[in-house]
């Protein structure tokens, strides 16, 4: 029998079978991405509530309009340290397993990284930069469309998006007959480069590091672009759509990274300021000077 949508085995992420311990930081594998539903628990009505806002509204137009406003990187220059520091006062409000300053989970996810890869340094710099395009809510942007889950818009809605069969009900794509088909608007095989995705920090971090020149690998690029896909890399939906052997090359990657991004969370906190000089050097080789976001 499939698990339901939003249980705990539903939504395990198979990059679980890269790391065969059954506890990270003291934590049972289980209890990441717990979705329950649980209104009388602040955080976990919270995240609900994100989620139904984001589902509710994250239309194929809107993802347009937010694409329009965002890609003519014309809200703020900056270095990317100067950027992320600025994580220092954001909590993601989509997140059940942590409510540190995403910075910090920024430098858990790098050094956890470095600890197991030390000679790939480009994916060092992608753990550390990997939610950076949250900074759109400090522009204006609600969290529910800078945060969270990603999937794509312009197609039916998969059963193992977190929450969907309660808050997709809400978005008026739902009952369009030009998005509710399995494919919608796009053909079979197509690849998961070719879909528009739900707008958040995922798009526009890889848009913007292609805007600027960066030079991290294709391989960091696609981690940064897809690590919250979690319907196609860990519910298994989207096949139809992205199941080519470059998307099996890009998922490759995007399950190297995620362990990384999820199981790392812990309330042990780096030494950041300790830290810096050496992701500073990465920045400086990668996507140095000031940048257009």
């Amino acid at each position: 029998m499939k698990p339901k949508p939003d249980s705990p085995v539903a939504l395990l992420d198979p990059s679980l079978l890269l790391r065969p311990e059954e506890v990270f930081n003291g934590k049972p594998i289980e209890a990441f991405r717990d979705y329950t539903v649980d209104d009388e628990d602040p955080l976990r009505a919270r995240v609900r509530r994100t989620y139904y806002d984001m589902h509710s509204q994250m239309t194929y137009q809107f993802v347009q309009d937010k694409m329009a406003t965002w890609l003519k990187f014309n809200h703020f220059k900056s270095t990317i340290k100067d950027a992320l520091i600025r994580l220092n006062s954001l909590v993601d409000e989509s997140d059940p397993d942590s409510e540190l300053p995403n910075i910090v989970h920024a430098f858990q996810t790098a050094e956890n990284i470095r600890a197991d890869y030390p000679d790939e340094d480009w994916f060092h710099l992608t753990g550390l930069i990997h939610d950076l395009g949250k900074v759109m809510a400090f522009y204006g942007e609600p969290q529910w469309c800078v945060v969270g889950d990603t999937f794509p818009v312009g197609c039916r809605w998969a059963d193992s998006i977190v929450y969907g069969h309660h808050s997709f009900k809400d978005n008026p794509d739902t009952y369009n007959p030009k998005y509710n088909t399995p494919c919608g608007i796009y053909t079979p095989n197509c690849g998961v480069e070719a879909l528009t995705m739900s707008w958040g920090h995922d798009e526009y971090l890889y848009r913007l590091l292609k805007h600027n020149g960066a030079t991290i690998p294709e391989e960091g690029l696609f981690m940064i672009r897809y690590h919250s896909f979690y319907p196609w890399h860990a519910g298994g939906d989207y096949a139809h759509l992205a199941g080519t052997p470059r998307d099996q090359h890009i998922m490759k990657q995007v399950l190297k990274f995620n362990k990384y991004d999820l199981y790392s969370k812990s309330a042990a906190v780096p030494d950041i300021e300790a830290l810096w000089p050496y992701y500073e050097s990465l920045i400086d080789k990668y996507i140095p000077g000031v940048i257009e976001f």
